[in-house]
């Protein structure tokens, strides 16, 4: 095996830590070529469709990659942004944001993001942060609840980077955070500030992504750590059980998923008599083509459609502030025992100023 350049090793280098944030993926454009790559990539992925590739690869080239691209292309192409894919957006400003927190608390850290599938690639990022002399490196996967098609798939991929390195960093991962009591007062508090602007309905639906069924009985523990995190925020809003819903949406695919689906939920509140309802993603931690196309628009339209009067979408927690300080205390609780570097220059000088007008005041 032949291994990636490395350079010439600094006896005494201090090394710093470095984290990596990590989403599911984006095309690089909403037309058909660039979806057809993108989603190449994603569904050739065992952990995404535990199909043998004898039976799946023949559907996969066949038909779905010459028949979906264009139709996710247009889905794309009515949530894209003038800076591009809401997902690729949302993700780069947390690693900003979170850069930005844990500098100004002392952990003057590297933050890098990465996309399981699409651009930046998770070996890239992972190259440029052993370029900037990242010794240690904390995988933080944006997916509070783990599932193997999600969380277990984006450290697939840092196992196949870790296979052409010859020096490797120190590496953490994140498994989940589903019950973080951060997490869930982001949440909860999404929730109150929609309330307070806009009044609440009459169930408040959580809309989980699905995964097939099969998943669950040979033991995944998505299904059951989605239940936590909905009771967790019911209780902290609290809601009677009534009053809130659990769903999955996403369905793709013949076989059988985790029940109840979103639309048909939505569709049945509707035909009952209810009126308004309120649906968030807590899954998602950031803004994306299933949020603001498939719930925001599609599942609206049904709702509304079959009776429904309001429909309100709460959306997912990307740059909120409690959700930057809940990210930040993951990271620095699964970095302790690690170095802490010393502050930046002008953090230093920061602090010396707060530290004389402290004094002054006195």
């Amino acid at each position: 095996m032949t291994f990636a350049p490395e350079p010439p090793y600094r006896h005494g280098s201090a090394g710093r830590t470095g984290v990596l944030l990590v989403n599911l993926g984006t095309p690089d454009a909403p037309t058909p070529a660039a979806l057809r790559r993108y989603l190449a990539q994603f569904l050739s992925d065992p952990r995404v469709v535990e199909i043998p590739r004898w039976a799946w690869w023949p559907i996969l080239h066949g038909i779905i990659l010459r028949v979906r691209p264009a139709r996710s292309a247009k889905k794309y192409a009515s949530i894209w942004t003038e800076a591009g894919s809401p997902l690729a957006v949302w993700t780069a400003k947390q690693a900003t944001l979170l850069r930005g927190f844990l500098g100004e608390r002392g952990h003057p850290v590297l933050v890098r993001h990465a996309m399981r599938y699409g651009n930046p690639s998770i070996a890239s990022q992972l190259d440029a942060l052993k370029a900037e002399g990242a010794t240690r490196v904390l995988v933080l996967p944006l997916y509070p609840q783990y599932a193997g098609s999600t969380t277990a798939s984006a450290l697939d991929a840092v196992t196949d980077w870790m296979r052409q390195v010859r020096h490797l960093p120190e590496l953490r991962a994140v498994n989940r955070y589903h019950d973080d009591p951060l997490y869930i007062e982001a949440l909860a508090r999404r929730v109150e500030a929609h309330w307070q602007r806009e009044g609440r309905g009459e169930r408040l639906v959580l809309s989980f992504h699905g995964v097939p069924k099969r998943t669950l009985l040979l033991g995944d523990p998505y299904h059951c750590e989605c239940l936590v995190t909905a009771r967790l925020l019911r209780e902290r809003l609290g809601l009677d059980p009534a009053q809130m819903l659990v769903t999955f949406q996403s369905r793709f695919g013949k076989a059988e998923w985790l029940q109840p689906y979103t639309e048909p939920t939505l569709i049945e509140l509707a035909r009952s008599g209810v009126q308004r309802v309120d649906v968030m993603c807590p899954g998602f931690t950031s803004d994306c083509l299933e949020t603001l196309e498939e719930i925001d628009q599609e599942v609206r339209e049904a709702f509304l459609g079959a009776g429904g009067q309001a429909y309100h979408y709460i959306p997912c927690l990307n740059d909120d502030p409690a959700w930057i300080a809940a990210l930040a205390a993951i990271a620095i609780r699964h970095m302790q025992g690690w170095p802490v570097e010393p502050p930046a220059a002008g953090l230093l000088a920061a602090q010396r100023e707060r530290a004389l007008a402290a004094g002054a005041a006195d």
